[in-house]
């Protein structure tokens, strides 16, 4: 027999039939689930930008997640321990933090028209990171207590290194929300782990630092996640604009007057103030209750005397619940319609409140519940209502957005959110201060929480102003504004843009 007639043979053989031990099989259930996670990041890196993702972890899980806890916790003890400030007081002062928060159209503004010797996102986190690390070590300078003003001033330009930077990642983020609808909720989901999982370190973490470094000490920390947001500003990638300077004079003039004209026009489109009062609406009515509730936590002789380590885990534990909240909006309740979401969501969180009534009141104690445990579950509770509450107000935000200006008017709603906080804040100072709950009187406190929950529920008279569909059905105000038959210039150079969807960019 030849060697072509044994080949055939074989390969006859071998596939007809084929062998009867041959089955196909099946992945481990275990490793499948593991695996999970990192299919899905790759998913969204090969349908978006490996730098978009990367600069999803550096701005929301190092800077906004980490930064934001370990920024709450240690200030919370600066201001009581070295600075010796009332609780009222101090919640004007938080408010303060979030003036830089409320000016993100300013910083959107800036990303989207105004660039700098040819790029529009790189130097803006370069900027925001140099802030960062400036404010964080002068206010943490060994040895050297600032005054009250000074002091503050740091720290809100602390604040606004972190909202500039999130500012230029969420252009980023709006501009992907509107042209792959369909990964909204992913990308809003990979923010909202991202964020938990860095306020989880953070949270662990700033017990630890205030307790052996001290309050002031411990925000030098916040120096490096500023410096990450300089590496970030360096690495990321970014086409440059043209070289003229003249050219590029006029055409960030023009984008800045098509910019506001399609800010103004877009807002006043129902299907966009509305739900964008709701969401104010729904912050600003819960008004704060925090600081007082931490004097209260850490106060040996009126509440629980909580240490500084129990206060950081208790809020570590809490954003890991926070994760959790994520993973249920992902896994079951994206696609159910904005309204009916946000009014359940709402409900519970109202509802949600009486276990802090309960816990200042010492119930949990005659329900034979240490504080401990009992404040641990409210923690978890309340984060994980918050989060699945926050998700469909965010993804209902990026759909609001018009090409173009999606950056500044993204900034804009998420300004709206930040006016809420401050409001919230600043109306909590009132509250706390009107019943007179001081940093050793807390009779009155929770008459204040009481006050809050009611509110929470009231707010549920609001939810007519959101939108009763799904995220598929909601129609991009660029769209609306063409075909309604007005001429607006949304466009701010697109090809800039570095954040475009790679299989859109190849095909150019």
């Amino acid at each position: 027999m030849s060697n072509v007639e044994t080949q055939n043979l074989i390969t006859t053989t071998h596939h007809h039939p084929p062998p009867p031990h041959t089955t196909t099989k099946q992945p481990n259930p275990i490793t499948s689930l593991i695996l999970q996670p990192f299919q899905w990041l790759k998913m969204l890196s090969t349908e978006l930008n490996p730098s978009f993702i990367l600069g999803i972890f550096l701005i929301y899980g190092l800077s906004q997640g980490f930064s934001g806890s370990f920024f709450k916790v240690v200030t919370d003890y600066y201001w009581k321990d070295v600075q010796k400030i009332q609780p009222s007081k101090v919640q004007v002062f938080i408010g303060l933090y979030h003036i830089p928060w409320v000016m993100k159209p300013i910083w959107g503004l800036m990303t989207d028209v105004f660039p700098v010797m040819g790029y529009r996102r790189r130097p803006y986190f370069i900027v925001a990171g140099v802030v960062g690390v400036v404010a964080a070590t002068m206010v943490a300078e060994g040895g050297v207590k600032l005054g009250v003003a000074a002091a503050l001033w740091c720290l809100i330009a602390i604040a606004a290194g972190m909202a500039m930077a999130d500012v230029t990642i969420d252009a980023c983020i709006a501009r992907n929300s509107i042209e792959l609808k369909e990964l909204a909720p992913d990308m809003q989901s990979l923010c909202g782990v991202c964020s938990s999982a860095g306020a989880l370190v953070g949270y662990a973490t700033s017990g630890f630092f205030v307790h052996h470094l001290g309050p002031q000490l411990a925000l030098a920390v916040l120096a490096i996640p500023a410096a990450s947001q300089i590496f970030l500003g360096f690495l990321i990638y970014e086409k440059k604009v043209s070289d003229d300077m003249s050219a590029k004079k006029k055409q960030a003039i023009a984008n800045l007057g098509g910019a506001l004209k399609g800010m103004y026009e877009t807002i006043q489109f129902p299907e966009v103030w509305k739900p964008s009062l709701y969401m104010y609406l729904s912050i600003a009515l819960s008004f704060s209750t925090h600081e007082g509730q931490f004097y209260w936590y850490t106060d040996p002789n009126a509440g629980p005397a909580f240490s500084q380590e129990l206060v950081g885990m208790v809020h570590a534990i809490g954003a890991l619940a926070s994760i959790v909240g994520v993973l249920i909006y992902h896994k079951l309740l994206k696609d159910y319609s904005f309204r009916k979401l946000l009014f359940y969501a709402q409900l519970v969180y109202g509802l949600s409140g009486f276990l802090d009534l309960m816990f200042i009141l010492r119930w949990n104690l005659v329900l034979g519940l240490p504080d401990y445990l009992f404040v641990v579950l409210e923690e978890s509770v309340s984060r994980i209502v918050s989060r699945v509450r926050w998700m469909p107000m965010i993804v209902l935000s990026t759909s609001l957005c018009p090409i173009g200006i999606e950056g500044t008017f993204f900034a804009l709603l998420m300004s709206i959110d930040s006016f809420g906080s401050l409001s919230s804040k600043w109306g909590g100072a009132v509250i706390l201060h009107a019943f007179h709950v001081m940093r050793t009187d807390f009779r009155n406190l929770w008459l204040v929480i009481l006050i809050r929950n009611l509110l929470r529920l009231a707010t549920l008279g609001f939810i007519f102003l959101v939108p009763n569909t799904t995220r598929f059905d909601m129609q991009n105000p660029g769209d609306i504004l063409q075909s309604g038959g007005k001429s607006t210039d949304l466009e701010t150079n697109r090809d800039s843009l570095q954040l475009v969807p790679l299989k859109e960019r190849q095909d150019v």
